[in-house]
């Protein structure tokens, strides 16, 4: 689907997902019994928290064992025919860099559209499980509730629900150039957007100007919102904007961001294209900051 600014959203990863998320089933005890019992009902297999493809580009799904535990499950919603998805709440987590899944950057590209989408889901809302066994008001164990969308604490009664983190990654334009940036964790020669996350009390536009001011020193006017992506590493929601700079000198904050500098059209084509002697590495096609690149190249 493009917009009015003739982008194709559906292109990003992890966007575009088709399951009806069935949130009139979680609360109610029968109805989410009788979608455990359908026969058609399948559960999507992880391994830890990577995916597992199928030739077909599909996530690889098993039926309902009759021994599996609805309890240990959550409902990842209804596909277009009615089938129910479930994934098991119940993993076995490997050691990996934090928000570096190397696996994964394999696979993704594998899955259909759709089934990226729903990996995505899936993915952040088994870690939050994982990384929330107790309960933040009184500190006694928390247990899943609402097929899978909520923990209940068994002491206090607080129920507790999956979080996603805003963050703003951004762009930068000034005199037909965009500012890009190396993150602290970035490989040398690799260069994305610069991103950073919401704080409380601030609008996505004043955390666009705050971040960049931080982090390198630059001023900026209008800010307008581009585009959105889910990110399941763990659990963040990329809001994806433009800057319009008021000047290009930068003051770096070099514990955050150690290199930035300002492209030209030409340069990003031929980074995004991967052409030898680029002037840098471009953002991986799975991250929204390719998609803001393409865009800004009017691509």
């Amino acid at each position: 689907m493009n917009d009015e600014s003739g982008l194709n959203r559906n292109t990003i990863t992890f966007t575009g997902g088709t399951l009806d998320r069935a949130d009139q089933l979680r609360v109610h005890p029968d109805r989410l019994a009788a979608a455990w019992a359908d026969p058609r009902a399948q559960i999507v297999l992880l391994d830890g928290l990577d995916p597992l493809p199928t030739d077909e580009g599909l996530l690889a799904t098993v039926p309902v064992a009759a021994d599996a535990v609805l309890a240990d499950h959550a409902l990842l919603g209804l596909r277009a025919d009615g089938t129910p998805v479930f994934v098991s709440l119940k993993i076995e987590k490997k050691d990996e860099p934090p928000g570096n899944p190397p696996r994964v950057w394999g696979i993704v590209p594998l899955l259909s559209h759709e089934e990226a989408a729903l990996y995505g889901g899936a993915r952040s809302l088994v870690d939050w499980h994982d990384r929330h066994p107790f309960c933040a008001r009184c500190g006694a164990a928390t247990y899943p509730a609402k097929a899978g969308w909520a923990r209940q604490c068994g002491t206090c009664n607080a129920e507790h629900f999956p979080r996603t983190d805003p963050v703003v990654i951004m762009l930068a334009e000034y005199e037909d150039k965009v500012l890009i940036g190396r993150g602290i964790r970035f490989p040398p020669g690799r260069f994305s957007a610069l991103a950073g996350f919401v704080e409380p009390g601030e609008t996505f536009e004043e955390a666009v100007r705050r971040e960049l001011w931080e982090e390198t020193g630059i001023r900026t006017g209008r800010v307008d919102y581009l585009m959105s992506q889910p990110w399941p590493f763990p659990s963040q929601l990329m809001i994806a904007c433009m800057a319009q700079a008021l000047g290009d000198a930068l003051t770096l904050d070099v514990e955050e961001v150690p290199e930035a500098m300002w492209v030209t059209r030409d340069e990003v084509r031929a980074a995004l294209a991967g052409e030898e002697g680029a002037r840098f590495i471009g953002p991986t096609p799975v991250a929204v900051a390719h998609h803001m690149l393409r865009y800004w190249l009017g691509e």
